[in-house]
C-alpha cells in the first residue's frame, strides 16, 4: 500500500463514553469517518457526510493512543490496560464510528492495527455492505434498517450468517410499524440464537439536525414514544435489550463529540 493510499478521511476523534451497546457507559474512543451512502430519516450525524479530512493510518492510530494515555496509570505491574469491572474489557475502548466506516477500505487495516495494539474494538456499520472482512477481533454492530428509515432496502441480509455471538444486531426504532417489523424479523430469521439484539429508541432530531437530504418516513406510519417502545418490549417478552442513547441524556443531542 503506497503511502498516499494509506489514508482514512475522518470526520473527528474523540473520547467519551459508550452511549449505546451492551458495552453503555464505559469509557471509548471514537474515531468518526467521513461519508456514508445511507440518508436515513433520523440520521443524527448528517453533518460527517461531507465534513472530513485526510489522515494517515499512522495518525490516526496515535491520536487514539493519546487519547487512550490517561488510562495507563491503572494499569499494574505488567503494563496491562485497565479493565472495566463488568466484563474484564480493557479500557478504553475504541469504535470505528460514520458515516459508514467500511465505505472506506482502509478502515480494515486500522481495525486490525488497534487490535494489534489490544484495544477492544468496536464497529458501527449500517448492515448495507460486507462485514466479511472485519477482522474476527472485532465485535461487529450492525443495524438491520427498519421501515421508518427510508433505506430498508438497503439491508444485506447476506451478512446475518456471518455474525457470531460477539456481535450485536440493532434495529432503531421511530414508528409503530418500525417495531411490528423488528419483532417480525427476530422471529423469521431467528435472530436471537445469533447474538444479543438491541432496540435503540430514535431520538427525535433537532430543526439543526434535520439535513435536507434526508429521506422521508414513508406515509402511513404512527411515531412511537420512548415509553411505549420499553413498555411493548416487556408486554410482548421480546429477547431484546432496550437502548436508549446515553450521550444525549448528559449532553445537548445535537452536541457533538461526546
Amino acid at each position: 500500500m503506497s503511502a498516499m493510499s494509506n489514508t482514512l478521511v475522518v470526520n473527528e476523534i474523540y473520547l467519551s463514553l459508550q452511549g449505546e451497546s451492551t458495552f453503555a457507559g464505559l469509557p471509548c474512543v471514537f474515531v468518526r469517518l467521513a461519508t456514508c451512502d445511507l440518508r436515513c430519516s433520523y440520521c443524527d450525524t448528517a453533518y460527517a457526510f461531507t465534513e472530513g479530512n485526510k489522515r494517515s493510518l499512522v495518525d490516526i492510530r496515535a491520536e487514539v493512543h493519546r487519547l487512550a494515555a490517561p488510562f495507563a496509570h491503572a494499569r499494574g505491574a505488567e503494563g496491562r490496560m485497565p479493565t472495566s469491572a463488568a466484563g474484564a474489557w480493557p479500557l478504553p475502548l475504541v469504535e470505528l464510528t460514520g458515516g459508514e466506516p467500511l465505505l472506506q477500505k482502509n478502515s480494515l487495516p486500522l481495525m486490525q492495527a488497534l487490535c494489534d495494539d489490544g484495544f477492544p474494538v468496536l464497529l458501527e456499520t449500517s448492515g448495507a455492505h460486507d462485514i466479511g472482512p472485519v477482522d474476527p477481533r472485532v465485535r461487529r454492530i450492525m443495524d438491520l434498517k427498519c421501515p421508518a428509515s427510508g433505506e430498508a432496502e438497503s439491508n444485506r441480509w447476506e451478512n446475518l450468517p456471518l455474525l457470531r455471538s460477539t456481535d450485536e444486531i440493532k434495529f432503531v426504532i421511530a414508528t409503530r410499524e418500525d417495531y411490528a417489523w423488528a419483532r417480525r424479523c427476530i422471529v423469521e430469521h431467528r435472530l436471537a440464537s445469533l447474538c444479543p439484539l438491541l432496540f435503540s429508541w430514535a431520538h427525535p432530531l433537532a430543526r439543526e439536525q434535520r439535513d435536507k437530504s434526508l429521506k422521508p418516513v414513508p406515509p402511513g406510519h404512527t411515531p412511537i414514544s420512548r415509553r411505549e417502545l420499553a413498555e411493548q418490549i416487556v408486554a410482548d417478552a421480546l429477547p431484546v435489550r432496550f437502548q436508549v442513547q446515553l450521550h444525549k441524556v448528559i449532553w445537548a443531542p445535537e452536541t457533538r463529540g461526546v
